[in-house]
């Protein structure tokens, strides 16, 4: 499961398939999940507040090769606010189509007079609790974890969904969060705190 799979669970980890967060945050969290599969396919790299692409190469997945296609043909936008922003209003919906294809949710359709509404229940609630559960797991290991969770750790803490992932860790554990994320990579570690900023910017504005 890719790290934008593995985030949008977390923050959606309700037997409805509700979020757990402000929409604008999910969005941008799973926006930053999604450049960051392209940063670990070493399609792209952040750098000064811009995003490259290093690769033109398709990656393996579907949605990762729309994205890589976008960054190519809007090459005159870089900043990672934009991409974040603009990928953040179509990411809940990208993401959750990709889990509803590997068989993890469930599309369903409700009409309401005159309106359709559009939701994604999951299948397994074993499954969708499963990647917060992995995540605390991580952190009591004595071995640091591999990248791509580092990553997601990054994005769960980008959210404000820490306490969500971390409501039974040790104290020891929640110490080890807090020197994970700064030892990122230099891309995703940028890529987290754009992140965070835009969650914070976008909560402080109210947007729905």
């Amino acid at each position: 499961m890719l790290t934008a799979d593995e985030f949008y669970l977390i923050a959606h980890n309700d037997s409805r398939g509700r979020a757990k967060l402000h929409a604008s945050a999910a969005g941008i969290c799973l926006a930053a999940g999604l450049l960051g599969e392209l940063v670990l396919f070493g399609r792209i790299t952040v750098s000064a507040g811009n995003v490259t692409v290093v690769d033109r190469r398709p990656p393996p997945d579907a949605l990762a090769h729309t994205v890589l296609d976008q960054l190519i043909g809007e090459s005159q936008h870089q900043l990672v606010r934009t991409w974040l922003s603009f990928l953040g209003q179509s990411a809940v919906t990208s993401v959750a189509e990709r889990l509803a294809r590997a068989g993890v949710l469930h599309r369903q359709e409700s009409r309401r007079l005159l309106r359709a509404s559009i939701s994604y229940v999951p299948i397994d609630l074993n499954a969708v609790a499963w990647p917060a559960t992995r995540l605390r797991a991580l952190l009591d290991r004595p071995e640091p974890p591999a990248v791509p969770d580092a990553l997601l750790f990054g994005l769960v803490a980008a959210a404000g969904l820490t306490r969500e992932v971390l409501w039974s860790a040790s104290p020891q554990a929640q110490h080890r969060l807090g020197v994970l994320i700064p030892a990122l990579p230099p891309p995703l570690k940028e890529l987290v705190a754009h992140a965070e900023a835009a969650v914070g910017a976008a909560v402080l504005r109210g947007t729905p």
